[in-house]
């Protein structure tokens, strides 16, 4: 006995030495702090230099502290840019809020179909199919890019609204995490009960399992939201007139023509900031799906 409690004794002695468990914990939390801390500001150092060059004139751009702010004239060059040509870059800004917004969302609805048909039904090909599409994840899309302008040619499609919509709304990598996201989180009992219930395959799907994979399909729509929205390739290829062009393109075309039109140069970093607003306001929207989708599926 004398031994047994002699060893609390010495653990609680030890664990009330000064700086031992204080020291031990601190240094690693530091560091992290201090690796979180230099990678927030390289990543958020572009957008100030971007906001600090938006309100400025071209002059005080080339002329002043390039990380300070001057006289400010943000309000003045955002009214410049929008009614620049008869409102040009809200029609651009227009146009890459219906490729990136419908086409998100159609992809989105068809990646969570097939992903959940490939992850809850049995059919013969079914791995082979999932292979495939695996193989179209790894595939670039500048590759894709010559083909399509040939087949929309083909079929005088090229310069219009679905020469960039169209191929938006295929998401492979949007397939295969809607079937890994729908394996592991739906499940099978679950659906057979909702057929017992006497709900169909398409009642079951929207109602039951597309609840339970909120999370995936959030992640899905974010993801081919930015690409649709940077996406600067196939619109380059496939659109001629100027009032069909994304953001992207349309700020590429001012940037190539700032040498003969120098206000331009203002133009396009004011537009720029202007740009990655809805990406912002995006993220900020959906993230809350992801928290709720997650207590969501945890309940069921």
């Amino acid at each position: 006995m004398t031994t047994l409690q002699a060893r609390p004794a010495r653990s609680a002695a030890a664990a009330s030495a000064p700086g031992r468990s204080v020291r031990t914990p601190v240094v690693p939390r530091i560091a992290a702090m201090t690796v979180m801390v230099v990678f927030t500001g390289y990543f958020l150092f572009p957008l100030w230099w971007l906001l600090v060059a938006s309100s400025k004139t071209r002059g005080d751009v080339l002329g002043t502290n390039p990380l300070w702010f001057a006289d400010l004239h943000l309000v003045d060059n955002v009214r410049d840019v929008l009614t620049y040509r008869d409102g040009l870059f809200g029609q651009w800004m227009g146009n890459s809020l219906l490729y990136a917004g419908v086409g998100a969302a159609v992809a989105t609805l068809l990646a969570s179909m097939c992903g959940y048909a490939l992850a809850k039904y049995q059919f013969r090909g079914r791995e082979a199919l999932f292979n495939v599409v695996l193989g179209g994840v790894l595939v670039p899309a500048t590759a894709l890019a010559l083909p399509l302008f040939l087949i929309f040619s083909a079929v005088d499609l090229t310069d219009t609204y679905w020469s960039v919509l169209l191929p938006s709304i295929v998401s492979p990598f949007g397939v295969y995490l809607s079937r890994i996201y729908a394996a592991a989180s739906v499940p099978d009992e679950l659906i057979e009960a909702a057929r017992l219930d006497g709900a169909g395959e398409i009642r079951t799907f929207f109602g039951v399992s597309v609840r339970l994979m909120v999370p995936a399909l959030v992640t899905v729509y974010l993801f081919q939201f930015v690409a649709i929205w940077n996406n600067f390739f196939l619109p380059l290829i496939m659109l001629r007139d100027e009032r069909k062009f994304p953001v992207t393109f349309g700020l590429y075309t001012w940037n190539s023509q700032v040498n003969q039109i120098p206000e331009l140069n203002t133009f396009v970093l004011v537009g720029a900031l202007l740009s990655i607003i809805p990406l912002v306001v995006a993220f900020l929207a959906l993230q809350r799906f992801w928290r709720g989708g997650l207590g969501a599926g945890s309940v069921k």
